[in-house]
């Protein structure tokens, strides 16, 4: 735990940036294994990667603004025997180079880790053309490639751990909105499984990334109600863990799922497609259903119900409990 995942000392929720956990660990990894380099596009500061430049200057490459180059470089790179971290803001690393990640890292099967900075919508402000809402959709349609979007800064070491060892190409989410710590000292991170993270009978609530904190502050608001909620943390998008999913739909007949990305083609549709062929049950799919306005990260979140209150009445409503 670095001081900036340390818990404060009044009490009062913490939360984090995981681009700090990300750039700890990947420098770690780097001192031990010659083989972790990082390719970045003109991004040292926005990817956190300043510390690693420093220390590591020759396994630093920046390309500059070409996107489609970069993701080139990275599997040339994993290629050559190498374990590239291509960082870039999500929404130019996956909608300007797709085609170099389908073909020179998911077909080719190289080992590249595709790290999506600032994922959803942090850069609020900054409009849709850096909202990177529609990388669920896009990464998720690419065979062989691994989807993942760790939940707190514990996972994202974890996440980062993995990856790295794993031989394979993984597109991974790190969070730049703050969010608390929700995972515990013995969570283990585990590709392809979703963690259980309250248990419920009533409703599940299946989120991931900066929406499960969200979640579990629902599943508190409709306990006060009498509504027992599971919480489910889809920190791997693909492959699915479908039989928790499964049992989840089985045990609890109705499900929510959140998510900071458009509500198509993501894990609404993800868990979808799914129950609706082995166990279907009614669904609300919450996420973003066209071009945001500009705002900042707070205030859109909440324009589009991505917060607990708006949870908790998409889950009355499938109760049959009305919304509000």
């Amino acid at each position: 735990m670095s001081a900036a995942e340390a818990p404060r000392a009044d009490g009062a929720v913490e939360t984090f940036d995981c681009r700090v956990a990300f750039a700890d660990e990947v420098i770690k990894l780097a001192r031990a294994d010659q083989r972790i380099v990082v390719v970045c596009n003109d991004s040292v500061g926005s990817s956190n990667m300043g510390a690693f430049q420093k220390e590591f200057p020759d396994r630093l490459v920046n390309v500059g603004i070409a996107e489609q180059n970069m993701v080139g470089v990275g599997a040339g790179l994993a290629n050559a025997g190498m374990i590239p971290f291509v960082c870039a803001a999500g929404p130019f690393l996956t909608g300007r180079a797709t085609e170099q990640i389908k073909a020179d890292c998911a077909y080719s099967q190289y080992p590249v880790v595709l790290c999506g900075m600032s994922p959803g919508m942090a850069y609020g402000e900054l409009g849709p053309t850096h909202h990177s809402i529609e990388d669920f959709a896009w990464m998720r349609a690419i065979a062989e490639l691994i989807v993942m979007a760790p939940v707190d800064p514990a996972e994202t070491r974890q996440a980062v751990q993995w990856a790295a060892q794993s031989g394979k190409p993984v597109y991974m989410r790190v969070a730049r909105f703050k969010i608390p710590a929700v995972t515990g000292p013995d969570h283990q991170f585990e590709p392809g499984r979703i963690s259980t993270l309250r248990e419920g009978s009533d409703v599940t609530l299946a989120a991931i990334g900066t929406m499960v904190s969200r979640a579990l502050d629902a599943a508190d608001l409709l306990a006060e109600e009498g509504i027992s909620a599971r919480v489910l943390n889809v920190s791997t998008l693909k492959p699915l863990d479908d039989a928790t999913i499964l049992k989840a739909a089985r045990e609890t007949g109705r499900i929510v799922t959140a998510e900071e990305a458009v509500s198509s083609g993501g894990l609404g549709g993800a868990i979808a497609e799914l129950v609706a062929q082995h166990h279907p049950v009614p669904m609300r799919i919450l996420g973003v259903p066209g071009f945001a306005p500009t705002g900042d990260t707070q205030f859109l979140l909440d324009h589009f119900g991505l917060n607990a209150a708006g949870l908790a009445k998409a889950a009355r409503e499938l109760m049959g409990k009305g919304g509000d």
